[in-house]
């Protein structure tokens, strides 16, 4: 078969599936907030229970933290994430499965050499690199002012 560049382009245009872009931007929207909306909700009742804003926030990142870990380890957190995409990435719910899903992945390997060696290979990087940022604003920070 004998097709030009155009006829080609034209052919693969027809035949190429849709984008699911717009359908996938909708479904990480409404999960990332529904995240933060359950931070929130959280915010609000360790406020109501009386800690002050300061440790109500650490307590939501706790309380976070331990709910991303629990879904990973009970395999509710992958079908979410399929769902949603990025929508589960970016909050907080998303550093704690990529710390739980390697140490869960590589626990037939035993304690030391499988989960502890595995645990941070998504997440280490993260750490570093943020830690290292913020030690590096913070000395610009004092230099400046």
């Amino acid at each position: 078969m004998d097709m030009t560049n155009d006829e080609y382009k034209r052919y693969t245009d027809r035949h190429a599936p849709r984008s699911k872009t717009g359908r996938n931007l909708c479904r990480a929207f409404l999960v990332g907030g529904l995240i933060c909306c359950l931070g929130q909700l959280l915010l609000d009742l360790y406020g109501l229970a009386g800690l002050d804003e300061q440790d109500a926030a650490g307590a939501v990142s706790v309380t976070l933290v331990l709910l991303g870990a629990v879904l990973t380890g009970l395999g509710v957190y992958d079908k979410l994430a399929k769902f949603a995409g990025a929508g589960t990435l970016v909050p907080i719910t998303g550093f704690a499965n990529s710390v739980a899903a390697p140490a869960l992945e590589f626990k037939t390997e035993g304690l030391i050499t499988g989960t502890a060696a595995k645990m941070f290979a998504i997440a280490g990087p993260v750490i570093v690199y943020g830690v290292s940022a913020s030690t590096v604003y913070g000395l610009i920070l004092c230099l400046i002012g």
